[in-house]
């Protein structure tokens, strides 16, 4: 049988000029990285709250590394991770499950906790809607609750309009990047009857730095009822590699387990998502730079008149004072890609935050286009 070796440096030519770029920067710094220069009819991305820094050169190193194990399926590299997540967040190896990505949990929750004869998802108005569209699916009764003025979750209202099933918080929330107060959040968890299921959804959780917010994880142990979603798509820029997880106590991952098909995180993100976790520097210099090229695109367009709604996330949401359909369309022609209409917010653009260079860009074209 002939066998096909492939070495570090094909990778990284597989990958192409972004990745191996990434891959060559010294470890443990986002700075050392020359900023990326825009090529004349070079799109720039700013639509799917993607972190553009890429992942960490230690999960780029394990990724390669895990060429030699490609034929072996990924049981020992899942409780490597699990044991991991687990030692982060304080809960026993039997309280986290793995999924392809966080977007794999979200499903899971739908088909767990949710049907025609399971009860009603509720969800706010507007949110992440992936989990939305796989409860209908599922045949599930789907109750939109508007967010409050302030872009919080209308949380008293979601509780009265829950029929048994789940209960869907993201927060901070996409696609407005606002936050629900912890404070009512724990109340609400506290408050909602054992029958009904809460799927608290933290993707943006590492960007948030607001004394208003805080993880709700620590509340599992006294909560069954309680469901925590994590992704390593966002502040660990592994959002092409699909790696998620969740927290909650065991009966409930057992639950969700049976619905989920044997082994769906792939061995390459496995070693990524463990490696990026031993990375001291990747988390803090991701939120610095982040938080830098959003203090200035948040800067630029106050400058220009347009107000944000308050950001907690890797990405902005603010008022176009017009329809933003035409807006969109019209940065498109300019090679800048922002994030599609939300119905609940007609007038919103919302906006990832890329490096300094981009942001720079993106300030430019939509200059040119709302004038």
């Amino acid at each position: 049988m002939n066998t096909i070796s492939i070495s570090r440096r094909d990778f990284a030519r597989l990958l192409g000029a972004g990745a191996a770029a990434a891959f060559v920067r010294p470890a443990g710094s986002f700075s050392k990285q020359p900023e990326h220069i825009l090529a004349t009819g070079q799109v720039v991305r700013l639509s799917a709250n993607e972190n553009p820094y890429g992942p960490s050169p230690k999960a780029l190193k394990a990724m390669t590394d895990s060429f030699t194990v490609a034929c072996r399926y990924p049981d020992e590299h899942n409780n490597v991770l699990i044991d991991k997540l687990a030692k982060l967040n304080g809960v026993d190896h039997n309280q986290i499950l793995l999924g392809d990505g966080s977007s794999e949990i979200l499903k899971l929750c739908a088909e767990t906790f949710t049907g025609r004869d399971r009860g009603t998802l509720v969800a706010a108005d507007p949110t992440f809607e992936a989990i939305l569209q796989q409860a209908s699916t599922n045949g599930a009764e789907v109750v939109k609750i508007p967010l409050t003025s302030t872009f919080a979750h209308d949380l008293p209202k979601m509780l009265s309009a829950a029929k048994a099933g789940l209960i869907y918080v993201c927060n901070p929330n996409n696609p407005t990047a606002s936050i629900t107060p912890k404070d009512e959040l724990r109340d609400f968890i506290a408050k909602s009857p054992p029958e009904t299921m809460l799927l608290v959804d933290e993707a943006y959780f590492h960007f948030a730095d607001s004394p208003n917010y805080e993880s709700v994880i620590p509340l599992v142990k006294d909560h069954p009822n309680l469901i925590v979603a994590r992704t390593f798509s966002k502040i660990y820029g592994m959002a092409g590699l699909r790696c998620g997880y969740c927290v909650a106590q065991k009966q409930t991952i057992d639950a969700m387990r049976a619905h989920q098909m044997w082994d769906s995180v792939n061995i390459m993100a496995l070693a990524a998502a463990s490696a990026s976790l031993d990375d001291p520097d990747h988390v803090p210099d991701g939120q610095r730079l982040n938080s830098e090229a959003k203090t200035f695109t948040i800067g630029e367009l106050h400058k220009l008149g347009y107000k944000t709604i308050p950001s907690q996330a890797n990405f902005i949401m603010f008022d176009c004072k017009r329809p933003v359909v035409p807006l969109i369309q019209a940065m498109k022609q300019q090679n800048v890609h922002v994030g599609r209409l939300f119905p609940a917010l007609p007038n919103h653009m919302r906006v990832t935050i890329g490096k300094k260079s981009e942001m720079e860009t993106f300030v430019s074209a939509f200059r040119e286009v709302a004038t």
